[in-house]
This record gives structure tokens, sequence and C-alpha cells, in this order.
């Protein structure tokens, strides 16, 4: 599957990908927001991460610039299966945040999930990482009032708290679906 939206095109991981997600991930502030990376990363890790079956029904998408000179790789989202349901993860290089490539990304995946029949998605972020509960916003995720307690490998394997999101997803796919995003055009293949 592979989905396309104003700047990003999402596709598989392919194994060839895996220096690119090795770089990406080998940066300890990208690893520390993420609860099940990890750490440190090696080489290793990138090789059997690529080579992981994809779930049709919990896609995981290598986020890429079509645009540039080789179509780089500088990101991932996919949606998890997770005790509540699917759940939205991502990460983005960390020379490329600030650029609204999450938030494009994550409207691209929920756009799938909703063609795959999800009738919710989950998402979530530690405290001391406000620029990812802005993008789950702009997604137009809720916080559900639940905080809990996440481990990371890359903070020490130590739990630290991290806000809870739910996202309801329109069947039809109307505008409203994606508030702040309306003028984003996605299509999928």
């Amino acid at each position: 599957m592979f989905t396309r939206t104003d700047r990003l095109f999402l596709r598989p991981v392919f194994e060839e990908d895996w220096r690119s997600i090795h770089d990406g991930l080998s940066d300890p502030q990208v690893v520390r927001m993420l609860s099940n990376a990890p750490w440190p990363y090696q080489a290793e890790h990138a090789r059997e991460f690529v080579k992981r079956p994809q779930d049709p029904f919990f896609p995981r998408f290598a986020i890429t610039l079509p645009d540039e000179k080789g179509a780089p790789l500088i990101g991932h989202v996919a949606l998890t299966l997770h005790e509540d349901g699917p759940e939205i993860g991502y990460w983005i290089r960390r020379d490329r945040w600030g650029q609204g490539y999450a938030s494009e990304a994550g409207e691209g995946l929920l756009n799938v999930a909703r063609m795959l029949g999800h009738k919710q998605v989950y998402g979530g972020h530690y405290l001391d990482n406000p620029a990812s509960g802005r993008v789950l916003q702009r997604l137009g995720f809720q916080r559900t009032g639940v905080l809990r307690k996440l481990a990371s490998k890359g903070r020490g394997g130590e739990a630290a708290p991290a806000y809870r999101y739910v996202r309801t997803l329109n069947p039809t796919g109307a505008p409203e679906d994606f508030p702040d995003a309306s003028d984003s055009q996605m299509r999928a293949a």
C-alpha cells in the first residue's frame, strides 16, 4: 500500500531502507521520545526491523520526500495494535523537525486507517514532547484524560508520564475529519 500527500510519499519499508532507518534512530533525541525503540539503536536492529512482516490492517510506512533528489527517507509512521485498539506512532529525523512532516504523514496514515475500516485511533506523547502533542491535536485527536507511565530505552529504561489521546474517524472522510488541515490533498493507491 502506498499513500501520497502534498509533499510526502508514504510507502512500505524496504530492506534497503535499513541504513536510513538506522541513521534516523541513532539520534538519542529521537529515540527518547519513542516507547518501543531499542537503545542504543544498532545496525542489526534496523536490519531486523525492515524484515518484519507487514500486517495489511496495521500498515507501516517509510516517510519519503519524492521531490528531493533520491526521495530520501525522513521518518516512519505506523498503525500498531495496542490494548485499546489501533495506535498511531511516528518519528521524523531531527534535521527535518519543525516542517510539518509528522502532521502530514499522520493525515496520510489516518486516511488509510479510515479506508481499512478503523473507527478510532489512539495516540500519545511524553509530557516533555509537546511538539508531538501539537501534531496529534492538529490531526483531531482529543486527550482522554489518562496519564500513564511509559518506559523508553532511550530514557535509560525509565518510565515517564505520557498523555493518551483518541481520534474517532469519520467514515465518509469528509473535510472536517482533519480540522486544521482542510487544504491538504491526499490520495491513496
